[in-house]
């Protein structure tokens, strides 16, 4: 089951079809108990409709909730960290987060900074490395309960965070500096290890990068990064939770204002973003 927020409701598509759910509030749904059984309660009461993930009324799946993210969580995003940051002495640095019980993690935005599905991103104008960053995203809701998977696409400024570790925040968190999206994917269970996560970049119809990764490359668990952002924090509505990315892009590559960005999940879906 995936849920869609859009400007008309919330929106369930289940094997059945899709239907518009009866009136209920973002945050106030995210934190039902048992949400799925929640939700196929109020689909009883809904009618069928048509529905299109590309249609212009699609909001981001995020009411007020925060996005945090974790970083240095595989093995490639440790080498990259350590790539930018060697003219700053910050190799060991990253390396010891890698290998760290502590894990990085910190905070990436607010609802007003976050785009949804083919909206657009930004790269911030006083960088001159930046790349989209694909990551399984975590939807966790007050109770610090994973109640689902959505995509996310953690922008970043390589220069900046790689000039100085405390200048991470001025990397990672301006507007529309992250997406996430299309919906939703409400599920119990973990995704496999076997889960591909798949980045291309696209310029002037092109493909200029593609990757992809699996899950099982992931260091730690999310029920322990999740562990970690609960420890000491609360959050009544719930929060978003990025969880590291395995695709970096070649060094000598940097987003270019008009670039495309694809990031599919199966089965969650497929973001796509176009940088501003």
């Amino acid at each position: 089951m995936k849920l869609f927020r859009t400007t008309s409701g919330v929106v369930a598509a289940t094997a059945d079809g899709t239907r518009r759910l009866p009136a209920v509030d973002w945050d106030v749904l995210l934190n039902m108990p048992d949400l799925q059984d929640a939700v196929t309660a109020l689909l009883a009461n809904a009618d069928p409709i048509d529905f299109d993930e590309d249609a212009p009324d699609l909001l981001p799946p995020i009411g007020s909730q925060e996005i945090w993210a974790a970083g240095v969580t595989y093995y490639r995003s440790r080498v990259a960290r350590m790539e930018e940051s060697e003219t700053a002495a910050g190799g060991d640095f990253y390396d010891k987060v890698y290998h760290a019980e502590r894990p990085e993690i910190f905070f990436k935005g607010t609802p007003n900074r976050v785009a949804g599905h083919r909206q657009n991103v930004r790269i911030r104008g006083d960088a001159t490395w930046s790349i989209p960053e694909p990551e399984l995203t975590l939807v966790i809701n007050c109770r610090g309960e994973i109640i689902g998977y959505t995509i996310g696409n953690d922008m970043s400024s390589r220069d900046i965070e790689g000039a100085n570790p405390l200048y991470l925040p001025q990397a990672k968190v301006y507007h529309r500096s992250s997406a996430i999206g299309p919906g939703i994917l409400l599920q119990k269970t973990p995704l496999p290890p076997s889960t591909t996560i798949a980045l291309e970049i696209a310029r002037a119809g092109d493909v200029v990068f593609a990757g992809d990764a699996t899950l099982e490359q992931m260091k730690r668990m999310p029920e322990e990064l999740v562990e970690y952002l609960f420890r000491e924090d609360s959050f009544p509505c719930g929060a978003f939770l990025m969880t590291g990315t395995c695709i970096v892009p070649p060094n000598d590559f940097t987003l270019q204002s008009g670039d495309e960005v694809r990031i599919t999940i199966e089965p969650i879906g497929t973001l796509i973003n176009t940088v501003a």
